[in-house]
This record gives structure tokens, C-alpha cells and sequence, in this order.
């Protein structure tokens, strides 16, 4: 059961929505961002949206994300993400292992978080773009 693991603080690790332009065309993505000097194994990320919308509740499916090895300071592209979704909040939960050890987290981008105002460069991906609390 769940809550007999002992799951380890998260440190050292960011997910980010950034938005990339290539030949004039604008598209955004999801990155997890492993800044320890460290591989992750056996990364696990599910996503999820939900919200309001006009008065009335939305959820989008829950989608699964496995990266098998994460290397030391290094990115990996999550998954594409439509701007539409940027009205809903943006759960993702990262679960993954350092040695013998689980490590699990639970990162929100919140509802109308992804704008223009918000955007910051993030060096590590060399593109502007916001950070999940």
C-alpha cells in the first residue's frame, strides 16, 4: 500500500511549460528538469487537467509518462501541451527512483498561470517559460 512506502523529499528537480518558435511557429511543452548530479531511474509521470470553465467543471484524461533513465543534470520533453489547456489547472505527479530509493512529487501549474506576464527564461532549457509551484 501507498502508505507504507517512505517516499523521499524531492529535491533537485523542476517541470516547466515553455514555449518554443521554430520557422515562425509557436508550440509549448512540458519538461522535467534533473538538476542533480545524479540519474534518475524509472521516471513515472502522469498529467492530468481540471477546472472551471464557463461555470462548468472540466477534466481531460489522465495520461502516463514513463522516461526509463533521466540522466545527471539533464531534460527530458514530457509532452506537448495545447494552450487551451492553460485555462485548467495542470497536475503532474513524478515518482522515480535514485538507487534503491522512491522519490514522488506532485507539481501544479494553476489556471491562467501561463501568460505572456508570467513567462521568465529558464537557462537550463534556453527558452522562456514558467516554472510549477
Amino acid at each position: 500500500m501507498k502508505k507504507d512506502i517512505d517516499f523521499h523529499p524531492v529535491t533537485g528537480i523542476k517541470l516547466a511549460i515553455a514555449r518554443e518558435v521554430v520557422n515562425g511557429i509557436e508550440s509549448w511543452g512540458v519538461y522535467i528538469i534533473n538538476l542533480n548530479l545524479i540519474e534518475l531511474n524509472t521516471v513515472m509521470i502522469t498529467s492530468k487537467g481540471y477546472g472551471t470553465i464557463d461555470g462548468e467543471e472540466k477534466k481531460t484524461s489522465v495520461l502516463r509518462h514513463m522516461i526509463q533513465k533521466l540522466g545527471q543534470e539533464s531534460i527530458a520533453k514530457i509532452e506537448p501541451i495545447d494552450p487551451d489547456l492553460f485555462v485548467l489547472n495542470n497536475e503532474y505527479w513524478v515518482s522515480y527512483y535514485i538507487l534503491d530509493q522512491i522519490f514522488d512529487k506532485k507539481f501544479v501549474f494553476k489556471a491562467d498561470s501561463v501568460k505572456d506576464i508570467n513567462l521568465q527564461f529558464i537557462a537550463e532549457l534556453e527558452l522562456e517559460g514558467i516554472l510549477a509551484l
